[in-house]
Formats: structure tokens, sequence, C-alpha cells
């Protein structure tokens, strides 16, 4: 019997996991050893036991946690990793809102010191407010778009909330904003409507921000994230070319963000867009 088992180094390059992964695996309950010898301690495991060790490597490479795995080591039929994986992608989806969430409105923060002397409005007439109060809107309505996005199992009312928020939001910054907020506000615009099914006007207000971008000559993760916005809205239509074309866009446009967390909050927005290989 002992002649059919596996050493760990040999198990290891079986399952595609490390030596030190498999220790750490043990010791946690998840994949112990089949059997252990007293004094060495040394790990030997049954061939059977590659196929287990393969799904806890690939659900890792996902970054699925612990538990979830112990859970379709129980279960591993396709439709429970299924679930499971699917659990997993809402919640990248959700931590991605928010990280891209959290960089836009710190752009506005960091802007504010710069706009506030700003009194002239892109949409001429007499303003309406005070230019700070419009401002102050303008970031408040933003930011309640994206505690909507974030928002699970939102209600019919929560998404027509989310819809007129993202435009209030726009207006107020098109009157006070610079350039730089006229992008961002197209591109929450796209998102909305890219969450919520519309290809439509997800794409119009995509090429929106990236026309923004390139006629103002903005770039940084700004440029990035109006190709991300088309992206994802050709994955709405069910262009997968055109969803892959753009994403490859952004990527290059990552390649000149000066922040490397930037960079990194704008690579795993990109990995949620449905339908398009993760590649880089």
């Amino acid at each position: 019997m002992q002649a059919d088992l596996l050493g760990i180094g040999e198990f290891a390059r079986r399952s595609g996991l490390t030596v030190k992964a498999l220790r750490y695996y043990d010791r946690i309950g998840l994949l112990g050893p089949a059997k252990t010898s007293i004094g060495t301690n040394f790990r030997r495991y049954r061939g059977d036991q590659v196929a287990a060790a393969r799904l806890i490597a690939k659900l890792r490479s996902a970054g699925v946690p612990i538990e979830e795995i112990r859970l379709a080591l129980t279960n591993p039929s396709g439709e429970a990793v299924s679930q499971i994986l699917g659990g997993h992608r809402r919640r990248l989806q959700a931590r991605a809102t928010r990280l891209a969430g959290d960089l836009h409105r710190l752009q506005h923060l960091l802007n504010e010191g710069t706009d506030t002397d700003m009194t002239d409005n892109a949409s001429g007439g007499s303003p309406i407010l005070d230019p700070e109060a419009e401002r102050r809107l303008g970031a408040e309505l933003f930011n309640e778009v994206w505690r909507l996005l974030e928002t699970e199992d939102r209600s019919a009312e929560q998404d027509d909330q989310m819809v007129h928020a993202a435009h209030a939001s726009a207006y107020h910054w098109r009157r006070v904003g610079k350039a730089e907020n006229f992008a961002r506000a197209e591109w929450q615009c796209s998102r909305v409507y890219s969450v919520l099914g519309r290809a439509e006007p997800a794409l119009h207000h995509a090429y929106r921000s990236l026309e923004l971008c390139e006629r103002n000559g903005i770039g940084d993760f700004d440029l990035a994230f109006a190709y991300e916005a088309l992206a994802r809205a050709h994955a709405v239509t069910g262009h997968a070319g055109q969803a892959r074309h753009m994403t490859e866009l952004a990527l290059a446009a990552c390649e000149h963000i000066a922040d490397s967390e930037d960079k990194q909050i704008v690579l795993a927005d990109l990995e949620t867009i449905p339908g398009v290989p993760h590649f880089w």
C-alpha cells in the first residue's frame, strides 16, 4: 500500500500546488495526506487526491476564500463549484466598484483646492447656486451613485434613483468643474447604464468620456477608465470583439498611469467585465 502513495514533492508536481501550500492545507484541515510518518513527519498522498488538490489550486488562483473551497471539496460537482465561483465573482465586482468609487472620490477631493476659484460654468446662463454649493452637490450625488451601485438586490426605485443621481451629479460638475470632472461624470453615467444592462446610453456616455479625455489631453487613469467603460458597454451589447479591443486599449493606457495603486484599481475593474479573457 505504501508503494502506491506519492511523496509530497511528486504530489505537488502533479497537483500544481507548492509543498509549502500542501503543508499549510494539512495544518488547517483542508487537504491532509493519506499517511504521515511518525517521527519524520513525512507526508504521503493517494493518487485519487490529486483531483481535489487541483481544484484547490484553481480556486485559490481566483482568490476564492478557504471556507468556500472547503465547501466545494465536500460537493465538487460542476453546479456547486459554479455557484461558489458566481458568488465570488459578485464579491469581486462589488469590491472593484468600491475601489473605483474611492479613486474617483479621491480625485474630486484632490481637485477641490484648484477648483475653488472657478466661477464660470460650462452650460452658460445665470448660476442657480453658488459655485461651492454646486461642487458640494456634484460630489455628494456622485458618492450617492456609488452607494447605490454597491447596494445588493437594488429595487427598481433605487435603480431609478441611481440614474437620476448620476445625471444630476454630471449637471452640477458641468457648471462648476473642469474637463476631468466632466469626463468622470460621463464615465459614471456609463457605468450605471452598463450595470442596468442598457447598452445604448452606456456606449453614448462612454464615448463622451473618451472624447473629453482626448480633446483635453487627459490621460492617466481617466483615459484608462474611459476605455474600460467602452469595453464594459460593448460587453453589454454582446459584441465580444469590440469589448476585447477596448480592453486592450485600456490596458495600454494603464501603462501610463503614474500611481501603481491607481493602476491596480483599473486592472481589477477590467477583470470584472464579462466575456473578456483576463490575459494580463
